[in-house]
């Protein structure tokens, strides 16, 4: 186990001492818990708001029902004029390949 030293203000080592005593656990504690919980949420999926997934849903249909009016230049120019994104530092060949297999397992 390690062992930090951190300094914080008056008004906010009393408030998380107050939610500790609350939860009836020791300070040290709750701030182990607090500082799991938010390293945590980097990690969690989130839900989307059902109006967002609307938006993306209408943007998506009308991107297909302009492709889908496109000639195969158009297509292939849309296309091209993606903004590129690069694949998660994690997220080897070996983990792709194995990933593509689920899915075409599940689909077959």
């Amino acid at each position: 186990m390690s062992r930090f030293t951190v300094r914080l203000p008056e008004t906010l080592h009393v408030q998380l001492a107050s939610l500790a005593d609350r939860e009836g656990v020791s300070l040290n504690q709750y701030i182990v818990f607090a500082l799991t919980r938010q390293a945590t949420l980097a990690y969690t999926v989130r839900c989307i708001p059902e109006s967002e997934v609307a938006q993306q849903r209408a943007t998506f249909t009308a991107l297909l029902q302009s492709l889908g009016q496109g000639s195969p230049e158009e297509v292939k120019a849309v296309l091209d004029a993606r903004e590129p994104a690069e694949p998660e530092p994690e997220l080897t060949p070996d983990i792709v390949a194995r990933l593509r297999a689920r899915i075409a397992g599940k689909a077959a």
